[in-house]
């Protein structure tokens, strides 16, 4: 990455890699920077516990990928922006460009921070070691290619990244199977987590009572609230902005950005399905109670050890029945399947019974086990070399979403702040110190940023499944920074100062709904945030405009 980045030391090539990236480098960059430990370390488990039910939320992605290429691709690269932020101040003002600006600096640094934890997790359960001192191990260590290199060495590093990444993830899918009693195969595999709902891929969220608002992942929320988070991530977050400004031309953006929509389904198809068929070798090999090592280790040192044991050795004993029962698969298959679900429905209710002793017993570390479910299969049962690769594939994505994220971190603070309030042209500069100067601060923010992402790692354990919460976080923010773009695209009557006021007025309705329905007074899922924060933000500014034409 480093020695790939020998560019000139300026704006052009530290944020945007002189806009020199070819389509398949876009493409590679973009899915690189979505796809970070979190979907590899998170997305087993997620399908593992809840089915896969979970790739729906990804179903509006290609319409959004066909939108961003006929609105905002065209625009920014005829502009020849840094950021999609400055298109904001073309078009309305200063102080909506600012804010909107303001909005992805917070969303993006917090998720960037959980994305830190997540395989800062691994060497904590591997090596015992404290997650504290091990987020600034795993932030460090990112934070020193990221400075130095910039937008290339992220791009050429996530090249080759990704091409570890599904190679293992392959690896890990094969030993699954290839570790299933004799006689069993991959659509055995299949037919028994199918049976006990791990393969739920499409659920409509209509129940006996109509649709269910709060339900998190459905044909209907996947394809509209999910349509409105990507084209709000892919859109207008920097992070993924700054990966398909780094192309030749338009046309090279558009081929990275639609392939991006065709594989992205499958591909999250296959890391999903890598967790249902987990689920099915646990049903034959001795499921742990807890995956999370260290923290079952620290219940079994507590007041509550006896507790633990006893309902250890209830589990234990129905993962045995499961194992009898199964033998009579091919014999008896629907009495097999009614049979094993009854048995995982009281295992579940045991476990559920052993998560709550933590509380009792007063143990504060990550006490959910969404995460650890893939992590402990590898450890546990792949051969050593594998493990080595399994847990570098997850480094590797980290630090290929993270490296994205940091870069689009320095490059909205020095074009969105320093530079514009500095009242300092952001073309290229005529004096090559003046360029190094630019470049010298955009690797300052840069390393801001990183110990910032650290420091936020250090708030967010036990925060459950990560996947599912940098989709939350992003969910928050992401409706009204959208509906601001849409607005300058769409609704030319709309002023600066009218969404301004809305996009303001949006923000704190969509926070709003978030801790209505999480104090359980109202139903709506996360991704309804999307479609919500965006129609606020259009309605209000239109009335707002009407109400005050002259402004």
């Amino acid at each position: 990455g480093l020695y790939k980045s020998r560019t000139e030391k300026n704006l052009d090539g530290y944020f945007l890699s002189n806009r020199s990236m070819p389509w398949f480098l876009v493409l590679l960059s973009v899915m690189g920077t979505q796809a970070s430990a979190i979907t590899f370390l998170s997305a087993p488990g997620q399908a593992f516990t809840d089915g896969m039910r979970f790739v729906q939320y990804y179903f509006g992605l290609p319409l959004a990928m066909i939108i961003i290429c006929i609105s905002f691709v065209p625009l920014f690269s005829r502009l020849k922006v840094y950021t999609a932020y400055e298109f904001l101040e073309h078009r309305f003002d200063i102080k909506t460009r600012t804010f909107t600006s303001f909005l992805f600096l917070l969303s993006r640094g917090l998720s960037t921070g959980i994305s830190i934890y997540a395989p800062a997790i691994i060497l904590s359960s591997l090596f015992g070691w404290n997650i504290y001192i091990t987020n600034i191990i795993m932030g460090g260590l990112l934070i020193v290619y990221t400075v130095s290199g910039g937008a290339k060495a992220v791009a050429y590093t996530q090249q080759l990244q990704l091409i570890i990444i599904f190679i293992g993830m392959a690896v890990a899918a094969y030993m699954i199977v290839h570790l299933l009693p004799s006689g069993l195969g991959f659509m055995d595999a299949l037919k028994i987590s199918g049976s006990n709902g791990k393969l739920n891929v499409i659920t409509t969220g209509f129940t006996k009572n109509g649709f269910d608002w709060k339900d998190k992942y459905n044909l209907l929320s996947g394809i509209i609230g999910g349509f409105f988070l990507a084209l709000s991530y892919f859109g207008t977050d920097q992070s993924q902005v700054g990966r398909y400004l780094t192309a030749k031309n338009d046309k090279e953006s558009k081929m990275g950005l639609l392939l991006n929509g065709l594989v992205k389904v499958p591909m999250q198809f296959g890391i999903l399905l890598i967790g249902a068929l987990l689920f099915t070798f646990y049903q034959f090999s001795d499921q742990p109670i807890f995956f999370n090592q260290v923290v079952h280790e620290q219940l079994l040192q507590s007041s509550e050890k006896n507790n633990a044991i006893r309902i250890e050795q209830q589990y234990n004993q129905l993962n045995t029945e499961k194992q009898t029962i199964l033998k009579t698969w091919s014999t008896k298959p629907e009495e097999t399947k009614m049979k094993l679900r009854e048995l995982n429905a009281q295992s579940q209710q045991l476990k559920n019974n052993y998560q709550g002793l933590f509380q009792k017993a007063g143990i504060s570390g990550d006490t959910n086990d969404t995460n650890y479910i893939f992590l402990r299969f590898v450890i546990d049962y792949l051969p050593h070399g594998l493990v080595g690769l399994l847990i570098a594939i997850i480094f590797l994505a980290a630090w290929g979403s993270i490296a994205a994220a940091l870069n689009s971190l320095a490059a909205t603070s020095v074009i969105d702040f320093h530079l514009r309030f500095r009242k300092t042209n952001t073309d290229m500069p005529a004096s090559f110190d003046e360029a190094l100067s630019k470049y010298h601060i955009s690797k300052y923010y840069t390393l801001v940023w990183g110990v910032f992402c650290i420091i936020i790692a250090e708030f967010v354990i036990g925060m459950g499944s990560l996947i599912e919460a940098v989709n939350v976080l992003g969910s928050l923010f992401y409706g009204v920074i959208l509906g601001i773009f849409l607005v300058a695209f769409y609704i030319k009557s709309v002023k600066g100062h009218a969404v301004f006021w809305a996009a303001i007025v949006s923000e704190l309705l969509v926070v709003l709904v978030f801790l209505l329905d999480k104090y359980n007074i109202i139903g709506v899922s996360f991704l309804w945030l999307n479609l919500i924060g965006a129609l606020l933000v259009a309605l209000i500014s239109k009335l707002l405009q009407s109400c005050f034409p002259n402004r």
